[in-house]
């Protein structure tokens, strides 16, 4: 890391290298606090294709709008670092990552999370730092590497991702081969060891800087305040969350939150608005979390370990080359495949060394699917992420070139989401590529765990819904099938994530995941015979050498 020669006037920045690979991290934040109740964190990744000595595509030759990879790297950047700031900051952050050299040996993404920690810090913002990220893969020895080339990386069957501070996980995404709960957890451990090293670094290489720290007032409620909306709405808050059915559920908080709202006069209201407002989402949290950690009891009724009603339709579309459908709970997805010929493959331009897929997964994700309005302007961030999220998880069992040689791509629509989307289009795809006929090695099944650790107590629980991933402290997707894991990703806000809360949320996950899988292959149990009849057919003709110029 090196600062002080680049990008003077940004509030901090950090210049990240490994090999020839440099990226510099800026971090720059607005002098007066926004009049918000959110905390306006932007964070983006800027690929520039002089740093791989290309020129852009296209007719423009200029670069525009991120790439995939790029918006994957903004999130990757953004997840760990956005619940590390003071509660109570709204002055805007802006975080930018620019790719200057990519020696197409060291990967520039992961490097990034601690360039951005450096930056912040620097800047003076207050940021809970330092934290790292760290890539692991593993040799054909099973030993682990730390951030691996990208030839490494290709050649390992694990490739995870972890970022975080010396004692606690914030972020997790992994791609793997049916890597054993055992595996992943010897590799997170490892992972944090080396987290460790890097924030020790970070902290020697920061102690070097003259850092003036942001004078900042935090926008936070007063303690009476939240007193008086406690006392004054816990038990009605109890009384509301206790229902299976969402949008019920959420017409009755609202109908608490309302009356709460008419003891306050319009003078308290004009004063203090965003505070009280505030107070009563913390008494939603509150209670939610205290309903679980005290009683067992989650708002629809189900215990810690329980799964939402399941139902899986396989060819639910009578023209589509395959189709599933997979409803949980009320979380409804529906996946649909097209096949195409090896020349629709999609060709990737970018700074990357990959120049391009054949196994192609798209998630939808449209307001209506929440009850919601919206702009429908093309697929955003989380889409994108989530898409990724299901297409890693299914490129472990899709079927090489020379065995299937087709470019497949996948949709899946989010009809309803009442949270885990993400896993709902792993199962439904599954379904669609077994009605194809696509010769998977194995199906897949995926789950969302969630946590709410209150000192001591904790909870974990499986198959989580929308309020308990908005409201708790780990959001945890695991994916795979019957021998090992495929992908995996976690958000955490807990500090302290411990191994054994890890190990816990693993081995619950794996019998969800095989619950789930026996109500998916009540459907259909393997992949069809043959192909749809609208699908495309690829057919191979081996000629006799001797034959070779007749055929000319």
């Amino acid at each position: 890391m090196e600062t002080g020669e680049l990008a003077k006037q940004a509030g901090g920045a950090v210049l990240v290298k490994q090999g020839e690979t440099i990226v510099l991290v800026t971090a720059t934040a607005s002098k007066q606090p926004k009049d918000l109740d959110f905390f306006p964190l932007t964070v983006d990744f800027e690929e520039r294709m002089y740093a791989a000595g290309k020129l852009p595509g296209g007719f423009i030759k200029r670069e525009s709008r991120p790439s995939e990879k790029a918006t994957l790297t903004a999130r990757m950047i953004d997840r760990p670092i956005r619940s590390a700031f003071a509660d109570g900051f709204r002055n805007e952050v802006q975080v930018i990552a620019t790719v200057l050299s990519a020696d197409q040996v060291h990967q520039p993404d992961v490097i990034s999370i601690m360039g951005a920690s450096a930056a912040l810090m620097a800047a003076g913002i207050p940021f809970e730092g330092p934290l790292a990220g760290v890539r692991v893969c593993r040799d054909e020895d099973g030993e682990f590497l730390v951030n691996p080339t990208f030839e490494e990386a290709e050649e390992s069957d694990l490739d995870l991702i972890v970022a975080g501070s010396r004692d606690a996980v914030f972020m997790i995404e992994a791609g793997c081969d049916e890597v054993s709960e055992e595996d992943m957890l010897a590799a997170l451990v490892f992972a944090q060891e080396v987290i460790g090293e890097f924030c020790d670094a970070q902290e020697a290489f920061l102690s070097k800087v003259e850092i003036k720290k942001m004078e900042v007032i935090l926008n936070e409620p007063s303690e009476e305040l939240r007193e008086r909306v406690f006392s004054a709405g816990a038990e009605k808050m109890k009384a509301a969350l206790h229902n299976p059915d969402k949008h019920a559920r959420m017409d009755a908080v609202q109908a608490v939150k309302d009356e709460l709202l008419t003891t306050f006069t319009e003078e308290e209201l004009a004063a203090n608005g965003k505070h009280i407002k505030a107070t009563l989402k913390q008494l939603e949290k509150k209670t939610m979390r205290a309903m679980v950690l005290d009683e067992g009891e989650r708002a629809d009724g189900r215990t810690t370990t329980e799964i939402r009603p399941i139902s899986c339709i396989a060819k639910y579309l009578p023209r589509a080359h395959g189709s599933g459908l997979f409803t949980r709970g009320q979380t409804q997805v529906l996946s649909v495949l097209t096949l195409g010929m090896l020349s629709e493959w999609q060709r990737v331009d970018t700074i990357d060394v990959s120049e391009g897929k054949r196994y192609i997964h798209h998630y939808n994700f449209p307001p209506f699917s929440t009850g919601e309005t919206g702009f429908m302007r093309g697929p955003k961030r989380r889409d994108i992420g989530h898409g990724a999220l299901a297409e890693r998880a299914l490129l472990p069992v899709i079927p090489v070139e020379e065995e299937f040689p087709y470019t497949i791509r996948i949709v899946s629509e989010v009809l309803e989401s009442n949270g885990s989307s993400s896993m709902g289009s792993v199962c439904g795809s599954t379904l669609a590529l077994m009605d194809a006929g696509v010769p998977i090695a194995a199906p897949v099944s995926g789950i969302a765990m969630g946590l709410i650790k209150e000192g001591d107590q904790v909870a974990v629980l499986s198959d989580i819904q929308g309020l308990e991933d908005f409201l708790g402290d780990m959001d945890f997707k695991v994916a795979g099938t019957p021998d090992g894991i495929t992908a995996l990703q976690m958000d955490n806000k807990a500090k302290g994530l411990s191994v054994e809360i890890l190990t816990k949320a693993l081995m619950q996950a794996k019998e969800g995941r095989a619950h789930i899988l026996s109500k998916m292959l009540e459907a259909i149990d393997e992949p069809r015979e043959a192909l749809s009849e609208f699908a495309p057919r690829i057919i191979t003709i081996k000629i006799p050498s001797d034959k070779i110029r007749e055929v000319i």
